[in-house]
């Protein structure tokens, strides 16, 4: 099941599975409207003769030119996209391009061209004229022209789009909001905020049950990033075979191909030769050639980074591209730091059935500022926004192990800070804004 929903996320965000359902579409439309002048027969062409009383060569004439020229459309359509893809894989970073593939204005538009002209060719394929039996499906002919008007209307919102699109305020803004989605689906803000030290084992829970057989290791079948795991399937295998299951490393490794996946500890009696049980387990692990947000909160947080650290680059130098990631990367941290992480254990009847590496807030806030603390260099309103961020995100949360790495990330800026070549004055102030946030995260 867990393989068939990444699938289904996969081909629903690529570039061509929403314009081959619209093909689709169109073509069921067409084929219905031509059956549908059976039924309304010539009556429509004697009562509005200006809509529907084109004849077969003026009929043919007006769908060869709409065919013509959606495809000719859709070309430069594509070939827009694709400027738009190397721009943003020039300017920001290759990790952006998944968010321009899965971009459903953009396969919405490509689709409706590609749509027009499949349903002038099938309306084109019935037209008969006097000497082959003179027939026109006047309701088809004029579907034809009402698409094509729809079609020029997509094709201005398509140029704005694009032109908005390639912004880096809009790039930003939809790397955010699809970690955001993750954070709701996989951190749900009904649990609250975690209690004190809530980063650290609250409980004498075993990682491992006792007495344990003999362990087995389940392998990757290929390579490929670890892009989710169905946590209920592994505890229905581990329960329903008496095994207990450890995954052995988070959403987002990298496995190579026979590199083991977890490790399964069953009874003495069991059986360790159970393909059927392995292969369940196997199906639990989705594994791609590239990582998504879906359960990989890291991957949205890097990036984020990523165009951080392009744009501080000497070869781009915009520190305002680089604020307005750290400001983004702040609202998402801010929203992990009032909610609980994810048990790693499940227990199941009193025994402990399966452990799952999950992430900790002082890995995931490393993974958002530490590189950009390192790399900032003499930007100081980048500096600025950083320390901002920290203090900020501490009014989120009132507990000590988050508010403490706050902190030690307030350290590793002003290490970055003495090493870096700023003015006296800058420096100084910078030191006293962080004095300043240390201060009120201590309180």
């Amino acid at each position: 099941m867990n393989r068939l929903l990444t699938l289904w996320i996969t081909v629903r965000d690529s570039l061509w599975f929403t314009p081959a359902a619209m093909v689709c579409a169109s073509i069921v439309l067409a084929l219905a409207l031509v059956e549908s002048q059976a039924l309304v027969g010539e009556g429509l062409a004697r009562e509005w003769p200006r809509l529907f009383g084109a004849g077969a060569e003026g009929a043919r004439g007006m769908l060869s030119a709409i065919a013509t020229s959606m495809i000719t459309v859709a070309g430069v359509v594509f070939s827009i996209t694709i400027v738009a893809l190397s721009l943003a894989a020039s300017q920001y970073s290759p990790r952006v391009l998944r968010n321009f593939m899965s971009d459903r204005p953009t396969q919405v538009v490509l689709g409706a061209f590609v749509s027009v002209f499949s349903y002038c060719l099938i309306v084109l394929r019935t037209i008969r004229g006097s000497e082959e039996g003179d027939f026109v499906p006047s309701l088809a002919v004029l579907g034809g022209v009402l698409l094509a008007l729809v079609a020029v209307a997509l094709l201005i919102y398509f140029i704005h789009h694009v032109a908005s699109a390639i912004q880096v305020s809009a790039i930003v803004e939809r790397i955010g909001s699809d970690t955001e989605a993750a954070i709701e689906r996989l951190f749900p803000a009904d649990v609250g905020e975690p209690p004190e030290q809530a980063d650290t084992p609250v409980d004498a829970a075993p990682t491992r049950p006792t007495g344990a057989g003999r362990a087995c290791l389940v392998r990757a079948p290929y390579s490929g990033y670890l892009v989710s795991i169905d946590g209920d399937q592994l505890v229905r295998v581990a329960q329903s075979e008496d095994r207990f299951v450890e995954v052995l490393h988070p959403v987002g490794h990298y496995f190579l191909r026979g590199e083991a996946l977890c490790e399964v500890l069953a009874p003495d009696q069991a059986s360790h030769d159970d393909e059927g049980a392995f292969d369940a387990l196997r199906g639990a692990f989705a594994l791609q050639p590239d990582r998504t947000v879906q359960q990989d909160i890291a991957h949205g947080l890097q990036q984020l980074v990523d165009v951080a650290l392009k744009a501080l680059s000497p070869s781009v130098h915009d520190p305002r591209t680089a604020i307005t990631c750290i400001h983004q990367l702040g609202h998402l941290m801010a929203l992990l730091a009032a909610r609980a992480m994810p048990a790693s254990r499940r227990v199941v009847d009193g025994r402990l059935r399966l452990v799952v590496p999950t992430p900790a807030f002082d890995h995931l806030l490393g993974l958002a500022f530490d590189a950009l603390s390192c790399h900032i260099a003499s930007h100081v309103e980048a500096y600025a926004a950083v320390v901002d961020m920290q203090a900020r995100i501490g009014g989120f949360t009132r507990d000590s192990a988050r508010r403490a790495a706050l902190r030690r990330q307030l350290d590793r800026v002003a290490l970055a800070i003495d090493a870096a070549h700023l003015h006296a004055r800058d420096r100084d102030a910078l030191r006293a804004a962080i004095t300043e946030a240390g201060r009120g995260l201590a309180s």
